[in-house]
């Protein structure tokens, strides 16, 4: 380790004032955040990636990276993170998980593992961000439909249920209506026939 001391003179008197009686920079490390922030987005997966030249060889298989994403007219205070499970600079989410027609932004950030002993570090600067954004025709359905989706769907289907009763109805008015009058010429026939029958038994 080191001893950090701050020298100088105030009021006319030299002084030596011992900041960090001991200091080790292997405890105090402060990345730079990561680069080159890119994103490509299907129908089932959204990838997001990026560049680690800036990060020391030493530490890039210790690395750690947080992610975090948002809709794009959020707040970053609502925004979901995401810790990736290994040092490699990159990370994928369900595309389920962004709702369809809506653009997102993403960023990450990077410090050593909290599992590594030999460093310590903090977290970095969060990077550039990238837009994620679906392009998959929405599924239906994909949600349950709101109110005023049924309120859409019930008018025509309630209209065409009324005009289907109404002419069925009408219908069977004319048909009940009619009846009658295409009975009568078959009962004429059956009366002139019992006639002609009784006629011929009288002779």
């Amino acid at each position: 380790g080191y001893r950090v001391s701050l020298q100088g003179n105030f009021f006319g008197h030299n002084h030596t004032y011992i900041t960090f009686p001991e200091y080790n920079p292997r405890e105090h490390i402060r990345l730079d955040p990561p680069l080159n922030i890119q994103s490509n987005t299907t129908a089932s997966k959204c990838r997001i990636w990026w560049s680690t030249w800036n990060v020391p060889w030493y530490l890039t298989e210790i690395v750690q990276y947080e992610l975090q994403y948002k809709e794009y007219s959020m707040s970053w205070e609502v925004a979901l993170n995401k810790t990736l499970p290994s040092s490699l600079p990159q990370i994928e989410i369900e595309a389920t998980e962004l709702r369809w027609g809506i653009a997102y932004v993403a960023r990450v950030r990077c410090k050593v593992s909290d599992n590594e002993n030999s460093y310590h570090s903090h977290w970095s600067e969060w990077s550039q961000t990238t837009v994620l954004q679906r392009t998959d025709a929405p599924k239906l359905p994909e949600k349950i439909l709101n109110t005023r989706t049924m309120q859409f769907l019930f008018i025509p289907l309630g209209f065409g249920t009324l005009v289907y009763l109404f002419w069925n109805c009408k219908f069977s008015s004319r048909r009940q209506k009619a009846s009658p009058a295409l009975t009568f010429p078959h009962q004429l026939l059956s009366f002139s026939h019992s006639i002609v029958c009784t006629t011929e038994i009288l002779r």
